[in-house]
């Protein structure tokens, strides 16, 4: 299944978000329509898909690593030694 005109434009916005003036909250719901919650519910999804693996790996495996850090907050801890 294709990305769709919505899954590569929320994946551009991701990627290139911090070019926008203003809180990335602002952004999301001027430039998208979205109400930030909805936007990072169909992120969280999308990033999972091939498709978005597929059309930008470097934006996805960013975004998955940083969910799983804040899913697992031990991962992101250094290890006593």
């Amino acid at each position: 299944m294709a990305l769709s005109d919505r899954d590569r434009t929320l994946l551009d916005f991701e990627a290139e978000w911090r070019r926008h003036i203003g809180a990335k909250e602002e952004a999301i719901r001027a430039e998208l329509g979205l109400a930030p919650a909805r936007y990072y519910q169909v992120l969280d999804r999308l990033i999972d898909t091939v498709e978005a693996q597929e059309y930008d790996p470097m934006l996805v495996k960013r975004l998955r690593r940083r969910r799983d850090e804040r899913e697992d907050p031990r991962a992101s801890e250094p290890t006593p030694g």
